[in-house]
């Protein structure tokens, strides 16, 4: 090895043959250092208590081999600084002594100090994840409501918790046995398609309305919800099951009922909703009055989306379900989806006697029925009487009384409507319940005599 070989150095020293500092110099990278102080001591005298040893070795190595090898100090400098310092010497012709070159290891010094600071921080991390995972399997595990995961690739089931192993018939033991298995395949096949259609909505919008599948031995009704999820894999599909709170059939001591095609061969519209009136289960008689293709398009929409006004014919509706219990002939626009439009009476009744859970709502297409005349004919009558009038009142005394007589019938029908309660009448006609007021007050409306006995404002 030559010196033109070596790497540039940061400290130069030149020795006499026993080790003693004859000149020192420093490079750019070490600056504000007087040397002078070394000069005319030995150079084992200038480093740290265990670089003494290494210094001595280095030196003997340069005088016989004459290239020693190299060998790391902790370098002292005049200031007080301390760098380590990785030092080979070179042995001079003649009577020359040594030239001794170092190099800064502060640079590796720092960037091992990194590494070991960033394994340490994947460490902490990665028993973090540890204990994240852990956390997540004992939730996903022990929890009540029905979850899968599928694979959005194949729909392969990636895992599911034991309450959807319940959901689908198959106990602790046997669920490991559908991880793998596609999804579909436990599915009817004529509910194939629509679960599709909704993964399809989930693959575009990150979540969808829940539909209505059957599912398990008995093919139990339960609401599916799907949303996405990323992983490292790829996506993957969270399904979530919420049953619709009602069994598939009932025993009557003889054989099975089979009350969902009693259901669907009923004449009228027959939906059963939750509390905030979204569909769970609809029959074919709705689904004609609305103009929807098929059941699993119109679960979880709410009710009010195709009745006359949209939100306060359903509010009221509710509204005195929660509060009575139940709701006769409630008259009603019913809007198809297709345009159709058909007058409609309502039926409707909770699963308890105020504030039910579940509510089943009955309707009937009255729009073809022969309406008595002395109701069909009750405003026209009025209306009839005012005609005449012409010639003996001004046209504009005529139209402030039609307005009027017109404006007091539609109260009195809300009033009929709602059993009285002003805040509901309010908001079925889209008024303030300060201008209903006024309106009750200005045409003498009684609704004490309109209200349910049990009933309250």
């Amino acid at each position: 090895m030559t010196i033109d070989n070596l790497p540039q150095p940061d400290v130069t020293l030149f020795l006499d043959r026993d080790g003693v500092i004859q000149r020192a110099a420093l490079a750019a990278t070490i600056p504000d250092e007087g040397l002078d102080a070394w000069v005319g001591r030995p150079w084992t005298e200038t480093v740290g208590p265990d670089g003494g040893e290494n210094l001595r070795r280095l030196v003997e190595d340069a005088r016989v081999s004459g290239v020693s090898a190299f060998r790391q100090v902790t370098q002292r400098f005049p200031s007080g600084l301390a760098l380590p310092i990785e030092y080979t010497a070179v042995r001079l012709g003649g009577q020359a002594g040594l030239v001794a070159i170092g190099r800064s290891l502060q640079a590796v010094t720092e960037l091992q100090s990194r590494l070991v600071e960033a394994q340490q921080a994947m460490e902490r991390d990665y028993w973090k994840l540890r204990e994240v995972e852990t956390r997540y399997r004992l939730l996903f595990r022990s929890s009540t409501e029905a979850v899968l995961l599928l694979r959005s690739g194949n729909l392969n089931i990636l895992e599911l918790n034991p309450a959807a192993a319940q959901a689908l018939s198959v106990g602790s033991q046997r669920r490991e046995t559908l991880v793998g298995k596609e999804f579909p395949a436990v599915l009817l096949p004529a509910e194939r398609d629509a679960f599709q259609a909704m993964l399809n909505r989930v693959t575009e919008e990150g979540s969808a309305p829940g539909i209505l599948l059957h599912l398990g031995s008995d093919r139990t009704a339960w609401i599916v919800r799907g949303s996405l999820l990323s992983s490292e894999s790829g996506a993957i599909y969270l399904l979530q099951f919420t049953p619709t709170g009602s069994e598939p059939a009932y025993r009557d001591g003889v054989g099975r009922v089979p009350w969902q095609d009693l259901m669907e061969r009923f004449p009228d519209g027959f939906v059963i909703t939750d509390r905030a009136g979204l569909i769970l289960r609809a029959n074919r008689g709705c689904l004609d009055l609305i103009q929807m293709p098929t059941e699993t398009s119109v679960v979880h929409e709410t009710l009010g989306r195709w009745l006359g006004r949209p939100g306060a014919d359903l509010t009221v509706l509710l509204a005195n379900v929660q509060r009575l219990g139940a709701v006769r002939l409630f008259s009603t626009m019913l809007h198809g989806e297709l345009g159709s439009e058909t007058e409609v009476e309502i039926s409707a009744a909770g699963n308890a006697e105020t504030d039910p859970d579940f509510i089943c709502v009955l309707i009937r297409d009255v729009g073809r029925r022969l309406t008595p005349r002395r109701n069909r004919d009750r405003l026209g009558d009025r209306l009839s009487a005012l005609t005449g009038q012409i010639g003996k009142s001004a046209l504009r005394t005529l139209v402030d009384e039609t307005v009027s007589l017109v404006e007091r019938y539609y109260i009195e029908e809300a009033l009929k409507q709602t059993g009285g309660n002003r805040t509901a009448t309010a908001e079925l006609l889209g008024l303030s319940r300060q201008s209903l007021y006024v309106k009750l007050n200005r045409y003498g409306l009684d609704t004490d005599a309109m209200k349910h006995p049990n009933g309250n404002d």
